[in-house]
């Protein structure tokens, strides 16, 4: 246990660089965790791990606590707030951006939020009972932002989804042929954006694609293996799109301040 726990101890700098958001959100009223330090630490176990709550060694603290705790800053929009310092904070690039999606499997107890399974991100696509994530990567393959809907959604909604106005514009982005769309490649002229997306076969007027830069897409998907380590975002426990875009947007800041731990410092809010 010791060493399943140490895997997801933060480093003092990387809690450092969380203590400052954490700190900035008003706590509710109540009884406040002894230890954010350690809750945060039991949220990353739970993350990688994929166990229930319950399951949560009691070396961080009260489950139910913990649990609680991760709902308030979730509800509160930290895991947002963070994400947006880092793609605002010009530490990577992002002339160069990618999207993409991919299906994960929903396990049958995350059914049954009061909202109904469509409005919390749940469908029946070819692996059955699945959640779609939509992701948003830059050129160091990190995640820029990711929404959920059901597992059957077209790209095309995603599209409208992820590449939000408070996002730093692309020069140049990268997409399959899933999103070969006369609607988003306006969009896109409209925004000073090169679309590098493969024509589908029915398409009578060609344009041709960079294959030079599109092979650089590989980067998406390597962003998603490294989001699918973490077992809470690979299957879908959690019944609430909130809960379960915590666990993606917690996985995909851990990813950021791993690349940027070469650096001088972290970005600051």
């Amino acid at each position: 246990m010791e060493t399943s726990m140490a895997r997801d101890l933060m480093t003092d700098e990387e809690w450092a660089f969380f203590e400052r958001f954490i700190l900035s959100v008003r706590a509710p009223n109540g009884r406040k965790p002894t230890n954010h330090r350690l809750v945060l630490d039991g949220i990353f176990w739970i993350a990688r791990t994929g166990a229930p709550w319950r399951d949560l060694p009691e070396d961080f603290g009260k489950w139910s606590s913990v649990y609680r705790q991760f709902r308030r800053w979730t509800l509160a929009g930290l895991w947002e707030q963070i994400m947006d310092v880092l793609n605002e904070s010009g530490a990577v690039p992002h002339a160069l951006q990618m999207i993409d999606s991919t299906v994960v499997r929903a396990h049958h107890q995350a059914a049954g939020a009061k909202r109904g399974t469509p409005r919390q991100g749940f469908g029946r696509s070819r692996g059955g009972f699945t959640t779609k994530i939509h992701l948003l990567v830059n050129a160091a393959g990190l995640p820029m932002r990711s929404e959920i809907t059901a597992g059957q959604t077209s790209d095309y909604l995603g599209f409208d989804l992820v590449m939000a106005d408070n996002l730093p514009t692309p020069s140049v982005l990268l997409a399959d042929r899933g999103y070969d769309a006369d609607k988003i490649r306006e969009s896109m002229d409209r925004r000073g954006v090169l679309p590098v997306i493969p024509m589908r076969k029915s398409r009578k007027k060609r344009v041709g694609v960079d294959r030079t830069l599109y092979h650089l897409r590989n980067l998406v998907e390597r962003c998603f293996n490294k989001l699918k380590n973490a077992r809470r975002v690979a299957t879908r426990y959690d019944k609430t799109a909130e809960s379960f875009l915590g666990f993606i947007d917690i996985t995909s800041i851990r990813l950021w301040l791993r690349h940027l731990s070469t650096r001088p410092s972290y970005p600051s809010n």
